[in-house]
């Protein structure tokens, strides 16, 4: 063959293995982005269809394997739903929280969001990375697109002596490993888990925790305390640092005391969540001193449990009746009644004694001073 044979012959050669190699990138990338289109779909459709991994944590069954225990007529993949505290969730809630989206939705909305201040809110400088705070920092968002793990966020104030109560609502479906509310102290590291998906709260002594699926964590152990909560449920928190009691509520009635002996404690307020595009607001956080004017508050609330507000039946002046509002309100509009868990939850005993627990605890405090 000649010279020129040759060349042409190398060129063809050349030419087509280009063809062929361009063919193969082309497929690649078209397999690429197909992949990438379907990871959209199911992204935009777990939303509302939360299907298998739709919640887009990409974990195995053993990231959390404690929670192999739990019923499997509802699996954690799947949002608990019929807990909400009033119908408002249906409704679309805006990203920022407008003013003129909170007068439209007061007409339907009994969730009581009308508080204008609040003890503190969602602390930016402590949180996880995984977290956007919105509405004046109190909503907290967790993982924007998707999970890799566990995102947590405290509060901007320590819960210092006195009476603290709090409220957070589950602003989104409620699904996954877990989404939790309680206390912690300062030692916590809030970033500890960012890949892992687990309970945080309650995984040391320095936390307590209350998660979704009604179990409570502490100290790595985890008991039942009340059935489960979802989308629209409002979890109270109170917590007493002159008796050393903690107390949760679960749309405004009570579970039970979940911890005592908390005296001379620091606590800061926390949540955390392992589901994606998961988000809690605080509705509220008040707090008091505790003095004989709160005391007598607290038990007259007792007396009269079967009312909204118990200044509404008070024979007081309007002028008192203003007074206590401001400073005290929370208190009279506590429902210590007790809280029967559902059929499918297997509650412990702590249900059925928040209303003694903490008056035997107070009378005993009032005897020691």
């Amino acid at each position: 063959m000649s010279r020129q044979g040759k060349v042409a012959y190398l060129s063809q050669n050349s030419m087509a293995r280009r063809t062929r190699s361009s063919r193969a990138w082309h497929f690649v990338l078209s397999g690429v982005r197909r992949e990438a289109d379907t990871r959209a779909v199911a992204l935009a459709t777990g939303a509302r269809g939360w299907g298998y991994d739709s919640d887009g944590q990409h974990s195995d069954s053993d990231s959390e394997p404690e929670f192999s225990s739990l019923s499997p007529s509802i699996p954690s993949a799947i949002p608990v739903t019929g807990e909400s505290y009033c119908n408002c969730e249906n409704q679309s809630e805006a990203p920022y929280c407008s003013s003129l989206h909170a007068l439209h939705r007061v007409k339907d909305c009994q969730c009581g969001e009308e508080d204008e201040y609040f003890d503190w809110v969602w602390d930016d400088l402590n949180k996880s990375t995984a977290t956007l705070l919105t509405c004046d920092n109190r909503k907290v968002n967790f993982h924007m697109e998707y999970s890799c793990g566990t995102a947590a966020i405290r509060g901007n104030k320590e819960l210092a002596d006195g009476q603290h109560f709090w409220e957070i609502k589950m602003t989104s479906p409620v699904y996954g490993t877990d989404m939790m509310v309680g206390i912690g102290t300062s030692d916590v590291n809030l970033d500890k888990y960012r890949h892992t998906f687990c309970s945080l709260l309650g995984k040391d002594e320095d936390s307590w925790g209350l998660s979704y699926t009604g179990l409570l964590h502490h100290k790595g152990d985890k008991t039942n305390f009340s059935s489960r909560f979802g989308q629209g449920s409002i979890i109270g928190v109170h917590l007493d640092t002159w008796h050393g009691t903690l107390t949760f509520f679960k749309n405004r009635k009570c579970i039970g005391v979940a911890a005592t002996k908390l005296q001379n404690k620091k606590f800061y307020p926390m949540v955390c969540s392992t589901a994606a595009k998961s988000s809690m607001k605080v509705i509220r956080s008040c707090a008091s001193c505790t003095s004989l004017q709160y005391l007598c508050c607290y038990r007259l609330r007792q007396l009269l449990p079967d009312y909204v507000d118990t200044l509404e039946v008070l024979p007081l002046p309007p002028g008192l009746k203003q007074v206590l509002h401001n400073k005290l309100g929370w208190v009279l509009s506590m429902n210590y009644s007790t809280l029967k868990p559902s059929s499918s939850s297997s509650g412990s005993d702590s249900d059925s004694s928040c209303s003694s627990d903490a008056e035997a605890c107070q009378r005993k405090r009032c005897r020691r001073t």
